[in-house]
C-alpha cells in the first residue's frame, strides 16, 4: 500500500469515514483498534475534529460521533444536486399519482433542508420550498429521518431543552401534549413512528395541513434523506394514512435502490 504523503490528513479523513459507515459513536479505543492508528494520534485527532465541530464527543459514553460539521458537509453535496436530480422523477410520479404536494428533505444538524418541492395541481404554496430549512422535529420529514437514527446520536444532537425550537403560530395551534419541548416526547413520537412504520405531522408546521413521510436509506441504512406528501387536514381520513404511506415508501425504496447503484459504481 502505498504511503500517503501527509498522513495526518489520510488519518483525519480515516476516522471520518470510519464514523460514518458506523451505526453510532465509538470509543477511541476501538477507532485506533480497526484503524491500527496509535491511541494518542487518534485522540489528538479527534480533539482537532471536535474543535472544528466535525466530530461530537459524548463523556458519559465515552464515545465519538459525527458532529454538526459533517452533517453540513452532507447537506452541500446534496445542494450540489445529484440526490436532487435522481430523485426528482419520483417525486413527479408520485404526487401525479396522488394528488398531493410531494417533498424530498435531507438532515441539516437539526433542521431538515428541502431539496424537491412538487406542487400538486391547485394546491397551495406550502412553507416547505427548496432550501427551506425547519426545524426536524416538527416535521414528517425530519421524524422518518430522527426515528431511523441511532438513539446515541440522537441524544447528541437534542441534548436538552435548548435544543427544542418552534413554530409560533402552529405551535400555539397544538394541545400542550402534543408540542415536542423535550427529549422524552421527541423520543415518544419517534418510537410511534418506527411502530406505524411511517412518519405523520399534523399542523406543527402549517395549521390546517398534515403530512406523512418515509426515509430514504443508503447503503448502511442510514436515513440520507425523507420523501413526505402533504395535505389538507379534511383531505385524507386517518385510516387512509397508512395506504398514502405504502405509496410515499414505494418512492422512497426506489430512490434508495438508485443510491445503492451509485455507492457500488463509485
Amino acid at each position: 500500500m502505498t504511503q500517503p504523503k501527509v498522513p495526518a490528513a489520510d488519518q483525519t479523513l480515516r476516522i471520518l469515514s470510519l464514523l460514518a459507515a458506523a451505526r453510532g459513536p465509538m470509543p477511541a479505543t476501538m477507532i485506533a483498534a480497526q484503524l491500527e492508528l496509535p491511541r494518542s494520534t487518534v485522540y489528538h485527532l479527534l480533539t482537532a475534529l471536535q474543535e472544528h465541530g466535525f466530530v461530537m464527543h459524548l463523556p458519559e459514553e465515552r464515545r465519538y460521533g459525527l458532529g454538526l460539521a459533517a452533517f453540513e458537509l452532507s447537506s452541500a453535496y446534496t445542494r450540489q444536486e445529484p440526490l436532487a436530480r435522481i430523485g426528482r422523477p419520483l417525486i413527479v410520479s408520485l404526487v401525479d399519482r396522488l394528488g398531493f404536494s410531494g417533498h424530498l428533505a435531507v438532515q441539516h444538524g437539526r433542521d431538515v433542508l428541502y431539496i424537491i418541492e412538487e406542487r400538486a395541481k391547485g394546491a397551495p404554496a406550502l412553507i416547505t420550498d427548496v432550501n427551506v430549512r425547519l426545524p426536524a422535529h416538527l416535521t414528517a420529514s425530519g421524524r422518518a429521518i430522527l426515528s431511523a437514527l441511532p438513539k446515541a446520536q440522537l441524544r447528541a444532537l437534542f441534548p436538552d431543552r435548548d435544543a427544542f425550537v418552534h413554530r409560533g403560530d402552529a405551535a400555539a395551534a397544538l394541545p400542550e401534549s402534543e408540542v415536542i419541548d423535550r427529549y422524552s416526547r421527541l423520543r415518544t413520537v419517534l418510537d410511534a413512528t418506527t411502530t406505524r412504520g411511517f412518519a405523520v405531522e399534523h399542523g406543527s408546521v402549517t395549521s390546517g395541513f398534515s403530512s406523512v413521510a418515509v426515509p430514504v436509506l443508503d447503503h448502511r441504512d442510514w436515513p440520507v434523506a425523507a420523501i413526505a406528501v402533504t395535505f389538507r387536514d379534511d383531505e385524507v381520513a386517518e385510516d387512509r394514512l397508512a395506504d398514502l404511506a405504502t405509496e410515499v415508501r414505494g418512492a422512497a425504496s426506489t430512490l434508495s435502490s438508485r443510491i445503492h447503484g451509485r455507492a457500488k459504481q463509485a
